[in-house]
Formats: C-alpha cells, sequence, structure tokens
C-alpha cells in the first residue's frame, strides 16, 4: 500500500491575480496636488504684485493679468449666495474623494483630480479671504483677448482646472473609456437587442440532424 502522502493542489495553486487595472487614487491625489499648488501659489503672487495695477498686457494682447475678487461662481456665473458656493464646492470635493476608490482609469484619475484641485482651490478663497468665512472672494486674474473680461469672464488656474477635467472626463465618456479601466463597446446596447441568428442557424441544423436520424432508424426497421 502506498502510504506517500499526496501533495494538496490547494498547496500548489498560485494565488488568482486581479485582471483589472490597478487603482488611481495615488495618481489622482498627486494630479489635485500639483494644480491646487499651482492656484494657490498664482493667486499668492497676483495679490502681491497687481493690487491697484493696470492690466498687464501679454501675448500681443491675446492674455491680460488683472487681479478680480469675484464674490460669484466659477468665470463670474452668478447662481446665487456665496454661502450656495461654498457647499456646492465642499459637495463636489466630498463627492470625488469617496469615489477616488473605485478608480483603475488613468484617463479619470486626471479629470477628477484637476476638478477635485480646482473646487479646493476656490474653497480656500471662500473658507479664508475677505469679506468672511463661506463668504469670502475669489482671486481671479487672468483676461483672454480685452481686459475687465470684456470679451470672456476673468478667470483663474482653478477654474482652468475645473474645465480642463470636466472636459477630459466627457471626452473618455463619448470614446467609450470608464472609470474602471474597462471599454465600453460602440453600439454595445443594440448589438444585445439583435437576435442571434447563428444560434437560430445552429437550432435549425439540430433539428434537421434530429428528423434525419429518426428517419434512418425507420428505414432500418422496415
Amino acid at each position: 500500500m502506498n502510504t506517500e502522502q499526496q501533495p494538496d493542489p490547494s498547496d500548489t495553486e498560485e494565488p488568482q491575480q486581479d485582471p483589472r487595472p490597478t487603482r488611481k487614487v495615488g495618481l489622482l491625489a498627486l494630479v489635485a496636488l500639483l494644480a491646487y499648488a499651482v492656484d494657490v501659489v498664482t493667486k499668492v503672487i497676483v495679490t502681491a504684485t497687481l493690487e491697484g495695477e493696470e492690466p498687464i498686457r501679454l501675448l500681443g494682447g491675446a492674455v491680460y493679468l488683472q487681479l478680480l475678487r469675484n464674490p460669484y461662481a466659477a468665470f463670474g456665473m452668478d447662481i446665487g449666495g456665496t454661502w450656495i458656493l461654498t457647499v456646492v464646492a465642499i459637495a463636489v470635493v466630498v463627492g470625488i474623494v469617496w469615489f477616488a476608490r473605485r478608480l483603475r482609469s488613468a484617463g479619470w484619475a486626471v479629470g477628477l483630480g484637476l476638478v477635485l484641485a480646482g473646487a479646493l482651490g476656490n474653497l480656500t478663497d471662500r473658507i479664508f479671504r475677505a469679506p468672511g468665512v463661506f463668504q469670502g472672494h475669489v482671486v481671479d486674474f487672468i483676461s483672454v483677448f480685452a481686459p475687465n473680461g470684456e470679451f470672456f469672464p476673468v478667470f483663474n488656474a482653478a477654474d482652468s482646472a475645473i474645465t480642463i477635467g470636466a472636459g477630459l472626463i466627457v471626452l473618455l465618456t463619448l470614446l467609450g473609456r470608464d472609470y474602471d479601466g474597462s471599454v465600453i463597446p460602440r453600439g454595445r446596447r443594440a448589438k444585445g437587442t439583435e437576435p442571434d441568428i447563428d444560434a437560430g442557424t445552429d437550432s435549425d441544423d439540430t433539428e434537421r440532424g434530429t428528423d434525419q436520424d429518426a428517419d434512418g432508424k425507420g428505414r432500418s426497421a422496415e
């Protein structure tokens, strides 16, 4: 009798690896940190150098730098009281932080990181700048093609980050790139509703084969 102990197959099996892409929380945090730093640093420089100064013309008039304190939303949009904008910004930050652990797409991580940085940048102004907590005015300083926001509302680096990030997310969605790293095939839903022609053909062939076998057995019995 063989007394040798057979190895347990479970001991030799390699642990199954998750086939999905790795989580992108670190990438989101890095992008958000860098974009937030750019926003804070540029606002500090602007408030220290452009207070009470005339607009500075750059790139042949394509860009003007001037200090403007904005009590409204991004790009000067008035959607209600300043405290409402503060609540909205807090909700955006909390939502992105909560959602970050699900991210497995680098593109989505970059886009949401930029949106997070922009929301945090303007939220910092709302909390710490005059006239008061949750009512602070946001520092804007970029005016394009004309001073004083005559061509387009004056904005800042945080507004740019929000716009670029949101645009990237929309683009990825249109291209079928999901936040979990998967790719949604074009027209997948339409294909799911179409009848399976091949399956129907195979079924018909099977039925014919069964009938032929039955006929053959009947002839043999005769």
